[in-house]
């Protein structure tokens, strides 16, 4: 078949057939869902995304060995952060990943491994890195976003080289403000800060958190630099 009549077959079958939806239990693999019109539902699901800070500049000025390793440590500590939190690692996305959190308690676990991945830059990362390279002056920074809300995932792509997509107000929020220059690691929406438990909020009768207004995303959030010990 021709490629043009492939796609355009393709697209219309898109458009035109009738969705099956499921409510979802737990999170699932792409496996468990078909290229087609199938997708899983969840009325809430807590979305977190670490994102390396100013990647570009790390790219641009040191060697790309350097700069690989920065990626490769990142993310693999924000990935085995997550998985031992209970949540599910769903994307990579260059610099950053994605966690999934269902269940009870979910905007608190993810608070918590948020603070947790801090934890990792500041205390594993960092001295392995001014060890390994101690003329180098790039200082590692991070971003973890976290919002709460309805959300529903679907199989997207071609056979054999296809992956999750999640639609919802929450997974594009959390992706958002992951991006936030404010100096905060952590950001979170007023959705989270406001169920999540008091032990992912205060340390001693000290709030871990601030308020603050994001004035490029245009949105309240609460904001924190504190790490939870690993």
């Amino acid at each position: 078949m021709p490629l043009k009549e492939e796609l355009e077959n393709a697209v219309q079958q898109n458009f035109q057939n009738q969705w099956k939806v499921r409510e979802g239990r737990i999170v699932p693999e792409a496996t468990d869902l078909i290229l087609g019109s199938d997708a899983v539902h969840f009325d809430n699901a807590t979305l977190l995304y670490a994102d390396l800070a100013d990647s570009t500049t790390l790219v641009k000025n040191y060697d790309w060995y350097f700069a690989a390793e920065i990626y490769k440590n990142f993310l693999y500590c924000a990935a085995r952060i997550i998985n031992d939190e209970g949540g599910k690692v769903r994307s990579y996305d260059g610099d950053r990943v994605m966690g999934v959190f269902i269940g009870k308690a979910s905007n608190t676990i993810a608070t918590r491994c948020a603070l947790k991945i801090n934890y990792a830059v500041i205390h594993i990362i960092k001295p392995r890195l001014i060890k390994q390279y101690p003329s180098a002056d790039y200082d590692i920074k991070h971003v973890v976003g976290v919002d709460f809300g309805e959300v529903r995932t679907a199989r997207a792509g071609v056979r054999n080289d296809n992956d999750l997509i999640w639609i919802g107000n929450s997974a594009n929020i959390a992706a958002k403000i992951s991006s936030s220059n404010e100096g905060y690691s952590s950001v979170v929406t007023p959705q989270v800060y406001e169920t999540m438990n008091d032990s992912s909020k205060f340390f001693e009768g000290k709030n871990m958190w601030n308020s603050f207004y994001d004035r490029e995303i245009c949105r309240q959030l609460y904001g924190s630099s504190w790490y939870w010990p690993i």
